[in-house]
């Protein structure tokens, strides 16, 4: 199988999995550092026992290689931080929405990595998505739970296209896996000051839900969007997740009973189209 398609096998198999992960902010009854904290400590140990079982070494090879992988990690940790509490403040529709506006983000952030303007056929793409989040959203209101949802997931958003692009700049050179690992217990440690529960004050039933979250809602996907990475360009990779608020929105829908207007529908077919459309082009 040659690269290019691992790369689209990969992000569109994290994209249908990543789907699920916004309802967990609804389910968790826990704050959103509290949720990334065991989340990430649950997706580490899981990408730790599968490394070592399968005999993968995974040191760094260089200095910069770990200064980069902490801001990597760093920035995954704050991006998770702000998408569940995007979404537990204005409901996942809208969270998972804003938060993909980061393809915009990353057209712009990416070119900047290898001194290049942004290719106009990009900059139209991003537009479309953001057409697509503009008619997805069903109000702006500074004083409304919904914007303040939005502007959570606008920072959201630009934190983890920072981190995607320079996953595909500095880090490509490891399995996606090992970035994961390192990146998920760095994540766990920017939640440390944050924390509001006691582990005895958690709930037996939020315990399963964050186990589920973590090994298969983050360690696999997450795997496999950095596996992704190695193969596409941030931006394309960006725009084909764009998947991921169709497949989201739809099981709010069916589990969450969240309702949808037509607008809805109309930007998610903008999403689903722009993503289709760089599908093809990659």
């Amino acid at each position: 199988m040659d690269s290019k398609r691992i790369g689209l096998i990969s992000v569109h198999s994290s994209s249908l999995i990543f789907g699920g992960t916004a309802l967990f902010s609804s389910w968790v009854s826990l704050p959103s550092s509290d949720i990334t904290f065991w989340r990430s400590w649950v997706a580490a140990l899981a990408l730790f026992l599968l490394l070592r079982f399968r005999g993968i070494k995974t040191r760094l090879n260089s200095t910069r290689d770990t200064i980069a992988m902490v801001i990597a990690g760093i920035l995954l940790g704050a991006h998770w931080i702000t998408y569940f509490h995007a979404m537990q403040v204005s409901g996942v529709a809208v969270g998972i929405i804003a938060l993909f506006t980061y393809p915009m983000f990353t057209v712009f952030i990416e070119p900047l990595f290898k001194s290049q303007h942004p290719h106009w056929q990009d900059i139209l793409c991003a537009g479309l998505v953001l057409l697509g989040v503009i008619l997805l959203v069903p109000e702006f209101d500074t004083q409304n739970p919904v914007t303040q949802g939005i502007l959570w997931g606008l920072f959201s958003a630009l934190l983890f296209a920072l981190r995607n692009v320079m996953q595909g700049h500095y880090l490509k050179a490891y399995r996606g896996e090992t970035s994961m690992l390192y990146q998920a217990a760095l994540a766990a440690m920017v939640c440390i000051p944050f924390l509001t529960e006691a582990p005895s004050n958690i709930h037996n039933h939020d315990w399963l839900l964050l186990l589920l979250l973590g090994c298969v809602f983050t360690a696999l996907p997450h795997s496999l969007f950095a596996t992704s990475l190695r193969y596409l360009k941030a931006k394309s990779v960006s725009l084909i997740a764009c998947l991921q608020p169709v497949y989201g929105i739809a099981l709010a829908v069916m589990l969450l009973s969240e309702q949808l207007a037509w607008t809805t529908l109309l930007g998610g077919a903008l999403i689903v189209g722009t993503a289709a459309v760089e599908t093809y082009r990659s």
